[in-house]
């Protein structure tokens, strides 16, 4: 079983027989279709089952010569309406399946940004080279577990949507990729500044408090993380098919902003707009490609 599977409202799948009955059922209801032609014989093709609010399940496999599919492989799902990133995006095949990741390089967040490619037919259809989509990422997140936390001080005096603007410190990490010394020199010192202020803050109070919004590559698996990050919109709604409560969250990480959704039995606290989201994720992703 898929372990975010409960994160779209089908925690009673616990059994290959379960799998076998949900990925049949989304292959007879699928809500979209999306086909490539390989050969005369056979077609990849992706099938989407939607249970509300853009999430679901989807279905990856083949069209034999007769119209039957074949499914390989199935993956819960939850899709993103807005573009999270614009920067440079490096698409690569996982070794485990026949599935692709993609990676881009977002200074807001200070690590390489991994995430399972969701329109995988799509990028085969128009042979896309896999070192080079320069193309915007609309990034969304299932989550496994998480828990709500109240915003700190400084979050308290400002306004919520308030977003510190990154462009300043983006161009000097662009500046100091690209070699210059001046830039490398501003940044070390000013992490160097932080890093005390931190410590000095930490002999009185706690990590949560000083820390508002993080994201930290979590576990194993290149595309799973741990965050901590803003609510700035939150929706309440059911899985159709089984009626499990699940949470849809807008969230602010980062001055990134994309969706993650959770079952509700998964979630510790009541979410409420200005509090803040901690818990681990699946990034996932659709590129759009021009």
């Amino acid at each position: 079983m898929h372990s975010f599977l409960k994160a779209v409202g089908f925690s009673n799948v616990k059994t290959r027989k379960d799998v076998e009955h949900l990925t049949q059922f989304a292959k007879e209801a699928a809500t979209e279709r999306y086909v490539s032609q390989v050969d005369p014989k056979t077609a990849r093709a992706e099938l989407y089952y939607d249970c509300g609010n853009n999430v679901g399940v989807a279905l990856r496999g083949e069209y034999d010569e007769n119209g039957n599919f074949h499914t390989e492989y199935y993956f819960p799902y939850i899709r993103g309406t807005k573009v999270t990133s614009r920067e440079n995006v490096f698409i690569s095949r996982r070794v485990d399946t026949d599935a692709y990741t993609g990676m881009c390089e977002d200074y807001r967040i200070g690590v390489s940004l991994i995430f399972y490619l969701q329109n995988l037919t799509e990028f085969i259809s128009r042979g896309y080279p896999e070192n080079n989509a320069d193309c915007p990422v609309i990034l969304s997140a299932l989550a496994s577990e998480g828990k709500i936390l109240l915003p700190t001080m400084s979050m308290v005096n400002a306004p919520v949507d308030a977003a510190v603007d990154p462009s300043g410190r983006m161009q000097l990490m662009e500046a100091a990729r690209k070699g210059d010394k001046e830039a490398m020199e501003t940044l070390t010192i000013d992490d160097i500044d932080l890093y005390a202020r931190i410590n000095k803050r930490l002999k009185s109070e706690d990590i949560f408090s000083i820390v508002e919004t993080s994201f930290v590559p979590y576990g194993s698996e290149s595309d799973n993380y741990t965050i901590l990050g803003i609510i700035d919109e939150v929706t309440d709604f059911e899985n159709k098919v089984t009626g499990e409560k699940l949470v849809l969250l807008e969230i602010n990480c980062n001055n990134i902003q994309f969706p993650v959704c959770i079952n509700r039995n998964d979630l510790i606290g009541e979410p409420k707009k200005g509090r803040r989201f901690r818990g681990n994720i699946w990034m996932q992703g659709m590129v759009e490609f021009h």
